[in-house]
């Protein structure tokens, strides 16, 4: 009974030191997908605090020298809402 506790223990603290992240799609375009892609990202501390964060559309497009969308997505990745990262892939010509 106690190895039981020990491994039930065990995969509790691999829970909730684990971080999950989400990849979903906002929007594509009529454009064809080009080979560039862009990021944006942004890092929250406690669920709410962002110090100069850009995570925008248009800051993604920027970095990956992007001037026709194709696609975007996002993509959240939580740690157990002590930091939260948004981060914005663009893609496009």
């Amino acid at each position: 009974m106690r190895k039981v506790k020990t491994i039930f223990a065990s995969l509790a603290i691999v829970a909730m030191m684990s971080s999950c992240s989400l990849t979903l799609p906002v929007t594509a375009t009529s454009n064809p997908i080009g080979e560039k892609v862009g990021t944006a990202k942004a890092t929250g501390y406690l669920g709410a605090l962002f110090f100069d964060a850009d995570a925008s559309i248009r800051t993604a497009a920027k970095n990956g020298g992007i001037s026709e969308i194709s696609t975007v997505d996002i993509k959240k990745g939580n740690l157990l809402n002590l930091i939260v990262t948004y981060e914005t892939i663009v893609t496009g010509k």
